[in-house]
């Protein structure tokens, strides 16, 4: 019986790309449709990212230097055996859902330094094996080294939305910002950029602004829930 060409078969399943069911169902059909199927089902995981299944998956992709970041916090990682597909090579995008996940992997809140410590290695693991990561949705700013220099490394991510906390202290907040200002300098593929709820200031956005300003890819720029007019307003009653 001759079966048609892997490409007609790509097209046929991506009709299907929001009826996980019925793909599921049909990646056991057979190894030829598991292949085709997999990377779709994993493209956009938004419905999986809260799952603990999920979490407990990617954490079995974490490398050695991944794993270090979580070693303080003496936590036991999944000892189960590495998946049969590197899952993590067809992500395409990933937002705040994720640290839900994380959550409800740990059966508990947490402390919140071991629930940024658990998301920071999996997106610096997501930086690593994914060639096709272009969306990178951040819910709490993330003052790691090893994460920012995966991102200065990373030449897919397209898309960039971050969130930092009022409650950021300032010597925290100056160390993101000159981080930001050196990711939005070094890459080259940036083309939409959203800083949401950010305590900046005067002098932290105008040193934002004079690296988007020198960005040329940069076509989309989004400040949201910004205290920016408080900062002027605070500025200009300190001179009164």
């Amino acid at each position: 019986m001759n079966t048609l060409p892997n490409e007609c078969y790509d097209m046929i399943f991506n009709n299907f790309q929001y009826e996980y069911n019925d793909l599921f169902s049909c990646a056991l059909v057979n190894r030829q449709w598991c292949r085709i199927i997999i990377p779709i089902l994993w493209r956009d995981p938004y419905f999986k990212l809260e799952d603990i299944r999920f979490i407990r998956t990617l954490l079995l992709t974490l490398n050695v230097e991944e794993q270090t970041l979580l070693i303080p916090f003496n936590i036991t990682l999944p000892s189960y055996s590495k998946p049969l597909f590197e899952y993590t090579c067809y992500i395409t995008s990933i937002n705040s859902d994720l640290y839900k996940g994380i959550r409800n992997w740990l059966s508990f809140d947490g402390a919140k330094n071991l629930l940024h410590a658990i998301k920071s290695s999996l997106i610096v693991m997501f930086l690593r094996t994914s060639g096709t990561l272009k969306d990178l949705r951040l819910d709490e700013i993330i003052c790691n080294q090893l994460l920012f220099e995966k991102l200065y490394e990373n030449t897919t991510v397209t898309h960039v939305s971050l969130f930092i906390s009022y409650k950021v202290n300032d010597d925290l907040l100056s160390k993101s910002i000159d981080r930001l200002v050196k990711f939005v300098n070094k890459n080259s593929t940036l083309t939409c950029f959203n800083l949401t709820s950010i305590r900046l200031g005067i002098k932290g956005v105008k040193t934002l602004l004079e690296a988007l300003y020198k960005n040329t890819v940069l076509n989309s720029l989004g400040f949201f829930g910004n205290r920016i007019v408080d900062a002027i307003l605070d500025q200009k009653e300190e001179k009164q």
